[in-house]
């Protein structure tokens, strides 16, 4: 396993993510605490959660999970580095989301409890709140830092500016401040070159990309329906992404299959190849498929690996292939 600083921070954090997204709701628990349990044997020590996952209001399903298998001993919470988040309703009572100074000293504590742990590593909102001002939250997270309930904190889904506007208000306190952005990042979705990877990395956060494999459209989704199997990407808002992007997604796969490659795993190498990424989420939901996206670990692209990719996915930007505002203006 190959490790890094999460930003401009001390933490070493592997170069994967386990996202723990679909435990419960498509992975059962004895098999989550299996996937974790395979994780740590591999060396992946950086495990991502939000308190609203699971998806029934209040419950933080996939929170109490991650907590029975802290609670089995044996070193499982020392060796990880647990981020989870906050923002999203746990209930449909006043201050029970956002980013309040209210909600954020309970919101911890019910992570805390559901997790089975007296500190996290990593605190993240899950969103910008533009109706809380910045001196009340860096207030608060200074509060927990204190208390020694959270070590670090970061953003998720933020803009540029949002991260600047956090960086300033915590530089005025004396702070650390965020320390990672977790964003939408993939060959498909590319916006965050705009302004967001230029923010983190004038700012020292590490860039954690979600969704790496855009919902599966990059993970092989036609060679799978060709073969007759369950693929990820043919339902919903993945079909009509799927639809308008056919022609791209088969040159891409054909692309991969000339490398000798799993469209998923040159995918997740892309990520990796990018200046201030830290960690690609990845969310398996067997141990097996876990065990097979460390092959993206080992895959280097060269220049005209990497320069076939931009043409298939071009850089946002009629200009392309630079941030702000010469994406964009002259």
């Amino acid at each position: 396993m190959e490790y890094t600083h999460l930003g401009r921070s001390g933490l070493s954090v592997s170069r994967l993510v386990l996202g723990t997204m679909n435990f419960g709701p498509h992975t059962t628990e004895p098999d989550s605490h299996a996937i974790m349990d395979r994780a740590l044997e591999l060396g992946l020590n950086f495990f991502d959660s939000a308190n609203v996952y699971g998806w029934q209001q209040g419950e933080g399903i996939t929170e109490q999970i991650i907590g029975r298998w802290f609670a089995q001993g044996g070193g499982r919470r020392e060796k990880t580095v647990l981020a989870t988040k906050l923002y999203g309703s746990m209930g449909d009572w006043p201050n029970q989301n956002l980013l309040s100074a209210l909600n954020i000293r309970n919101a911890v504590e019910g992570s805390l409890k559901r997790l089975k742990t007296d500190y996290i590593d990593l605190y993240q909102m899950h969103h910008i709140d533009r109706a809380t001002p910045w001196e009340e939250i860096w207030e608060a997270f200074t509060v927990l830092r204190q208390q020694g309930k959270v070590l670090y904190f970061g953003s998720s889904n933020f803009a540029g500016w949002h991260i600047a506007q956090a960086q300033e208000a915590a530089r005025d306190r004396h702070f650390l401040g965020l320390v990672s952005e977790q964003s939408i990042y993939n060959l498909l979705t590319r916006w965050v070159e705009l302004e967001v990877l230029p923010a983190a990395k004038h700012y020292g956060l590490g860039v954690i990309p979600w969704s790496p494999l855009h919902g599966g459209l990059l993970g092989g989704v036609l060679r799978k329906q060709r073969e007759g199997g369950a693929a990820r990407g043919t339902t919903g808002r993945s079909a009509d992404a799927l639809e308008a992007h056919r022609g791209t997604i088969e040159a891409y796969e054909k692309f991969c299959a000339d490398l000798g490659e799993d469209p998923a795993h040159v995918g997740l190498a892309w990520l990796l190849a990018q200046d201030g990424v830290t960690a690609p989420i990845i969310g398996p939901r067997t141990a097996e498929q876990l065990d097979g996206s460390l092959r993206a670990l080992e895959i280097t692209l060269d220049a005209d690996t990497l320069a076939r990719l931009d043409e298939l996915f071009p850089a946002p930007g009629p200009n392309g292939a630079k941030p702000a505002p010469e994406a964009y203006a002259w």
